[in-house]
């Protein structure tokens, strides 16, 4: 009997057909910690290395551990510079959430930098991502311009400005609106204030009209559905350190409220 074999479906095609995701960063430069959420239940994993620590050598690891049981890692690297976005996708990386594009310029020098052709990214058949030299040149070009995931991270009052034209460049794949660097941007004093809302409502909404994807960071998951209704479909929520103090913090509450009944009862029996 012969085996129909199906080949996975790559995060992009998930990302592009609108079905909720839900990711986590990743702030610790550690392999383990991305190992350890690698194995969860989540969509994907996004590495900040923007904010956090990463070295060549953390991206690399971590990269590894989450290819290696089948997690899609994003990178989010310092700048969107053709050598950062290079070495991150060398690497394995499934994408790259890039900061602060402002511009459709900036815009199509990111895409230009994150895949193969005329002035584009750089080719090396000997890296992670070519399979170590096991994958022909055509194969590689092939997978990097169907599966790299290029996302820009719309964070300044000005890429607001320039909505139409960033929306318009081919091969973006979607907008990641990062609300606390815009609320700074519009000398606003919370990402709740009215100002930042309705920025963040006319970027899901311009968006969805130019049939392009819209991702965002939520802190508080009652906003969940209003933003799913206005057809963002990628959520990168929490983080492993936030995961880290929850943890203890829960842990601390069971041991008191425990450690609490325990006196109590060896208090009764004493006096009794």
């Amino acid at each position: 009997m012969a085996w129909l074999i199906m080949e996975p479906v790559s995060f992009r095609s998930r990302l592009h057909s609108g079905t909720p995701l839900v990711g986590t960063w990743i702030k610790t430069p550690s392999r383990i910690v991305t190992e350890v959420l690698a194995g969860s239940t989540l969509d994907v994993l996004c590495l900040d290395a923007e904010h956090a620590p990463f070295d060549r050598g953390d991206l690399d690891g971590s990269i590894f551990a989450g290819s290696a049981l089948g997690m899609p890692v994003l990178v989010r690297p310092v700048a969107a510079s053709a050598e950062t976005l290079l070495n991150c996708l060398d690497l394995g990386a499934t994408g790259i959430v890039a900061p602060h594009i402002r511009s459709a310029e900036d815009a199509d020098r990111l895409v230009q930098s994150s895949l193969f052709g005329p002035g584009g990214r750089g080719y090396a058949g000997s890296t992670r991502a070519a399979g170590f030299t096991r994958r022909s040149m055509a194969e590689h070009r092939q997978r990097s311009a169907e599966d790299t995931v290029i996302i820009a991270q719309i964070e300044d009052r000005e890429a607001v400005d320039c909505l139409s034209d960033i929306i318009r460049i081919e091969r973006l794949d979607c907008l990641f609106i990062g609300r606390v660097d815009l609320t700074i941007s519009m000398g606003a004093a919370s990402p709740k204030d009215p100002q930042v809302v309705e920025a963040v409502e006319e970027i899901c909404r311009r968006a969805a009209e130019g049939g392009m994807r819209t991702g965002m960071f939520v802190s508080d998951l009652a906003e969940l559905p209003g933003w799913l209704e206005m057809g963002s479909s990628l959520f990168l929520l929490s983080s492993d350190q936030t995961f880290l103090q929850e943890g203890a913090r829960d842990l601390r509450s069971a041991f008191d409220a425990s450690a609490s009944k325990g006196i109590a009862t060896i208090s009764r029996e004493l006096k009794s």
